[in-house]
């Protein structure tokens, strides 16, 4: 049994420790471990172990990012043994994420992007200052199932708008679930431009997300 390497895998996400995350994934790989076992029941485990301390207050924003860095590092190092055996991890979704044209702000962002990937979403991650056109153009080009803005200043979160407005105008509103976030973004905000979902962190953004595939 690998119980002894999963624990391993799943501390090392928990520590935030990208080599050890990424040696234990060679040594899967070097095992012959199927790469989606090692995935599922050892690094994912970790990533929902940080995940739930961070929920209630017992990790914080720098766990979580150094979990998350590892967790891309480990699945990372195992893509390319996934695609000699052609096997895939199951993708709950396609996602297409970008921060908003005239905001630079990125770790949110990104810290989302890695979270949603670690839980299985397929995340095309366009970056920050993204005009509104080229997000809608990646999303229909990916065939996505979710676009994903966020925003950090009041003064570019009302493009979070413009984009429903743009979808609607294109008659494309019905294609994609529409989720937004960051610091300026509230309940009332949401129910406001008639977005989908937000969340206020990146685990949570994981839970509306997997919600929204549901729906």
């Amino acid at each position: 049994m690998n119980t002894d390497l999963f624990q391993a895998m799943a501390q090392s996400i928990i520590d935030g420790d990208t080599e050890l995350a990424e040696g234990l994934a060679r040594q899967a790989i070097a095992q012959g471990m199927d790469p989606l076992e090692a995935i599922e029941k050892g690094f994912v485990v970790g990533v929902n172990q940080v995940g739930e301390q961070f929920s209630c207050g017992e990790a914080y924003l720098p766990e979580l990012v150094m979990a998350g860095e590892a967790m891309k590092r480990a699945v990372s190092t195992l893509e390319p043994e996934m695609a000699k055996r052609g096997t895939q991890r199951q993708v709950y979704g396609k996602v297409v994420l970008a921060t908003i044209h005239g905001d630079i702000h990125d770790i949110g962002k990104t810290l989302v992007g890695t979270m949603l990937s670690s839980a299985g979403f397929q995340v095309y991650d366009l970056g920050v200052d993204v005009p509104i056109e080229a997000l809608i153009a990646k999303a229909l080009e990916e065939e996505a199932d979710i676009i994903a803005v966020s925003a950090l200043l009041t003064t570019t979160m009302v493009r979070q708008r413009e984009v429903i407005q743009t979808l609607d105008a294109r008659g494309l509103r019905s294609k994609f679930k529409v989720m937004v976030g960051g610091a300026p973004v509230t309940r009332d905000w949401v129910a406001e431009i008639g977005a989908d979902g937000y969340s206020e962190d990146a685990i949570g953004a994981v839970n509306v997300a997997k919600q929204l595939m549901q729906a």
